[in-house]
């Protein structure tokens, strides 16, 4: 098979889809891979490693997707790339569609054949794409949020971890789930006083087991995030409902309740945020200000630690990359249930339920996808 790696082009994003040891797996398999000029720059990887791997270089982009037939990325592709995809293509990355209409149109006129990184699954029903990102957004979102913080970038001027004779930030985490739990590992390390909240009892008691009490842990509702945001310095958004769009679980009119500089990171922003004032951002203006509240909502955290991130991610979708060119898509996909479970978008329509339902569009399993 024909493997194109092309450039990511979101803003300020610097990982790459495939690293030079991923590419010497495939051509070791017999596939060729092609990569873009530059493509691996941003994560530390050079052209020359490419080639030595066995890689062909590729001026641009438009060269890769008509070289490529399986397209592995990191991000969901711009209208710029959505554009030149068609129906001979499988497109391998993350999506996050539900809140996206505009890219699941684009995809579906292409049709091509789109596998979402955050909705394969393993064998216990965890998300083993999505995961290693989840782990650096999580720990991450302590680093900008206490960064956030500093007066000079409009916030609270609370150092999180306080001093010897002042009290430490209160940190409050929705979710403890993957991201949740890695943030909390964070603030704890920074000593901020650390409160998760969740709606699974079984996750809270791991929470507590794990942290031997040193994090508060409380039922998630209503009333509880609204107690628990108003003494706050820093609040992170951790939900995740697997493909389909985060709920808002903090409205705009909590924020009157909140301290004024305090800080929402909104880790949850690719699948359309879980505050009710969350919109994307970017790298380069990461924050904005809503009723007094320092808001972070960039929509590819994990792309600020490039080299990190590239790694974390690759060592988990490079099996799965190996099977779809070892195997051809469609024999792939009926060869595995937990990467079947990744397909979003086929043959010009929407594959996934939870997406289709969110989209307000049919759902449709192909014909030829026996495994579901």
């Amino acid at each position: 098979m024909r493997i194109g790696v092309p450039t990511e082009i979101k803003t300020r994003e610097y990982r790459v889809g495939l690293t030079p040891n991923g590419a010497r797996e495939l051509v070791g398999h017999g596939h060729e891979v092609f990569v873009q000029d530059g493509a691996g720059l941003g994560a530390g990887f050079s052209n020359e490693q490419y080639v030595e791997a066995g890689a062909q270089i590729l001026a641009d982009a438009k060269a890769v997707f008509e070289a490529g037939e399986l397209i592995v990325k990191v991000k969901e592709p711009q209208p710029s790339e959505t554009a030149m995809l068609t129906e001979a293509h499988t497109l391998f990355t993350y999506l996050h569609l539900a809140p996206d209409p505009v890219q699941a149109e684009g995809l579906r006129k292409s049709g091509c054949t789109a596998i979402a990184y955050e909705t394969v699954t393993d064998a216990s029903g965890r998300l083993p794409l999505l995961r290693p990102m989840s782990e650096v957004a999580g720990r991450l979102s302590v680093q900008v949020g206490a960064t956030a913080l500093h007066k000079a970038a409009g916030g609270r001027g609370v150092l999180l971890g306080g001093v010897p004779g002042v009290t430490p930030g209160k940190v409050v985490i929705l979710g403890a789930g993957v991201s949740g739990s890695h943030a909390a590992e964070m603030a704890l390390g920074l000593r901020a006083d650390v409160t998760v909240l969740d709606r699974s009892i079984p996750k809270l008691a791991e929470t507590d087991q794990f942290f031997r009490g040193a994090v508060k842990t409380r039922f998630s509702t209503t009333g509880a995030i609204a107690e628990e945001i108003a003494e706050a310095d820093l609040v992170i958004g951790a939900v995740l409902v697997p493909g389909a769009a985060a709920p808002k679980l903090v409205t705009r009119e909590m924020l009157s309740t909140m301290q004024e500089g305090a800080v929402l990171v909104d880790i949850a922003i690719d699948q359309g945020g879980c505050f009710e004032t969350s919109k994307p951002t970017t790298h380069d203006d990461p924050t904005y200000v809503v009723d007094g509240i320092v808001h972070y909502c960039v929509a590819n955290m994990p792309g600020a630690v490039a080299r990190t991130s590239t790694l974390a991610l690759t060592n988990a979708t490079l099996p799965f990359t190996v099977a779809l060119a070892n195997k051809g898509t469609r024999e792939a996909l009926n060869a595995d249930i937990h990467l079947a479970r990744g397909l979003n978008v086929a043959e010009g329509e929407i594959t996934y339920k939870e997406v289709a339902g969110d989209l307000g569009v049919k759902y449709v399993k192909p014909s030829w996808l026996t495994v579901l």
